[in-house]
């Protein structure tokens, strides 16, 4: 009887081990959450052994080309609403379209937490393949830089022109402050 309902794979002591570090690995990115500010100036300085890592070995151009794409592609999703207001009508939160609209709350496609993670975690698949040679295919990277300077200004000119088309600003800049309350001692007229 034993085997029956599936027990004994689930219990064995090797997944057992990888529940617990899968279990350490998911507290430790839990607990990094809030930090908002250290956890991209980490994924700075891992992006910064990338770019170094390139350099040294000369190669790798079109693994950075492919990183270059998928970050782009990151980026667009957390520029982008999570209901488009072009595409599809929805009863939950939409971006206010007219003055007389009642304010709605940006809502992103891609949360700002999975963006890091999935920035994160492609700069560090991205630097382990710079490490078997058969990744390292030989092209003429001033091409490459070139095409993708190329996409990334239309599409970011593309996603400027949606934005100010819908009139929305993915970005919180703080407490919005509507002018300055006149002081009750003295400070509303002059009597000139």
């Amino acid at each position: 009887m034993e085997g029956v309902g599936g027990d004994s794979a689930a219990s064995t002591p090797v997944n057992i081990f990888w529940q617990d570090v899968w279990r350490r690995y998911q507290y430790f990115l839990d607990k990094t959450t809030p930090h908002a500010v250290y956890r991209w100036i980490g994924t700075l300085v891992v992006a910064l052994i990338y770019i170094l890592r390139v350099y040294y070995v000369q190669g790798f151009y079109i693994i950075s080309y492919g990183l270059g794409i998928y970050l782009l592609n990151l980026l667009i999703g957390f520029l982008s609403p999570l209901v488009d207001p072009e595409m599809e009508v929805s009863d939950g939160p939409m971006l206010p379209t007219k003055g007389s609209d009642e304010f709605k709350p940006f809502i992103r496609r891609l949360p700002e937490f999975k963006f890091w993670y999935s920035f994160t975690k492609a700069l560090c698949i991205a630097f382990v393949m710079t490490f078997f040679a058969m990744f390292d295919v030989p092209v003429f990277w001033p091409i490459l830089l070139c095409y993708w300077i190329v996409l990334f200004v239309l599409t970011m000119r593309r996603q400027i022109a949606h934005m100010i088309k819908h009139k929305y600003i993915p970005f919180n800049v703080g407490k919005q402050k509507y002018g300055k309350k006149p002081s009750a001692s003295g400070g509303g007229s002059r009597g000139d």
